[in-house]
């Protein structure tokens, strides 16, 4: 009698042991993509400042106050080569929509 009792708890604990590790995973990959996308973002900030915000007599275009909505278009324009630009064309065609969109979110007002 005391098996069958013994029986269910291990089911029991073998479930909560899954659904722990399998939270852990989700957590762990939830801050990767979370640094995945901060990372591209980084990339502007070689020239236009950390989070866009400029750099002193940088004589770069200061971002941080395009919508996401409005930067993301600036890149796709530069992109399609719509708009021209010295290396943003170059730097844009570099990128997948996805990735210039990620950008744009990060980056761009809410």
């Amino acid at each position: 009698m005391q098996r069958k009792q013994i029986k269910p708890a291990l089911y029991l604990l073998g479930f909560l042991s899954f659904l722990f590790i399998s939270c852990q995973t989700y957590a762990q990959s939830a801050d990767a993509t979370n640094l995945y996308h901060r990372g591209l973002a980084a990339t502007c900030a070689n020239c236009h400042g950390t989070d866009g915000k400029g750099v002193v007599d940088g004589g770069m275009p200061l971002i941080n106050t395009l919508t996401s909505e409005q930067m993301l278009a600036q890149l796709k324009a530069f992109k399609s080569g719509a708009r021209e630009g010295t290396i943003m064309p170059q730097l844009a065609k570099g990128y997948s929509d996805e990735q210039l969109e990620i950008i744009a979110n990060q980056l761009g007002k809410k």
